[in-house]
């Protein structure tokens, strides 16, 4: 189990103009000082800038490990290693010692006043690319499984940098985030893991919906629009 875990930088952003054709985003987050209300959506301050694809209460809170920074550092050195800095991945949460490995879907945590669950793993899309100047780093992200996560909030309240993240309760001990995305991306017809998959309460009506088209169809879904940038005047990135 994992002890409480110190959240360094709480950081949310304003949805602005982005994509090759206007598309919306709130990916560039920035550090708050103080502390925060978290509603039922996420924090009060932050937007979302595709709420059909972001945000919404199975994507309250996006939290991203700094733990991976180091790596991307040195997978990717002919990115300006500045880019790689605490927000780059549009997160709102940032800390050091847990990641996709010690984190289960449906582990609820007390964080200040709130109380939050996991809800799903990242699934990676075009604005990464953008965001990084790399044409496939939505891709190289969706493939090491260092994808960051999402939680739902079960109580809110008033949470600050500094607050811990204490854990309260693990459902599912075996189905940390990285053997879900092993089961999403790598290993993705895996009868026995999908059948599981789609009878996870925890997890989103969508995702369990998808393990299950998978298990009735025996194919995977296209990703290239999810993870190619749209062209110009394309028109691909406002239906994504």
């Amino acid at each position: 189990m994992l002890p409480p875990i110190t959240i360094n930088q709480l950081l949310v952003g304003r949805s602005r103009a982005f994509g090759p054709n206007g598309e919306p985003s709130a990916i560039d987050k920035h550090r708050v000082t103080g502390s925060l209300e978290l509603g039922i959506t996420g924090f009060v301050e932050d937007q979302q800038g595709d709420r059909r694809h972001h945000g919404g209460i199975d994507k309250a809170i996006h939290h991203y490990p700094a733990d991976h920074y180091p790596l991307w550092r040195q997978e990717f050195p002919q990115i300006p290693a500045e880019r790689f800095h605490i927000g780059g991945f549009g997160e709102n949460l940032t800390s050091l010692g847990m990641t996709e490995r010690n984190v289960c879907v449906g582990d609820i945590y007390r964080f200040g006043k709130a109380v939050i669950q996991v809800s799903q793993a990242r699934q990676p899309c075009w604005k990464l690319n953008l965001r990084f100047g790399a044409a496939q780093m939505a891709r190289c992200v969706q493939e090491s499984g260092r994808t960051g996560w999402y939680y739902r909030v079960l109580e809110t309240g008033k949470v600050a940098t500094g607050d811990t993240l204490s854990l309260l309760e693990r459902p599912h001990p075996n189905w940390s985030l990285a053997q879900l995305l092993h089961y999403l991306y790598i290993e993705p017809l895996n009868d026995h893991a999908l059948a599981e998959i789609a009878t996870l309460a925890v997890l989103p009506t969508s995702w369990r919906e998808l393990a299950q088209r998978r298990l009735d169809t025996g194919e995977v879904e296209a990703w290239s629009r999810r993870l190619h940038t749209p062209s110009v005047d394309s028109g691909e990135g406002t239906k994504q």
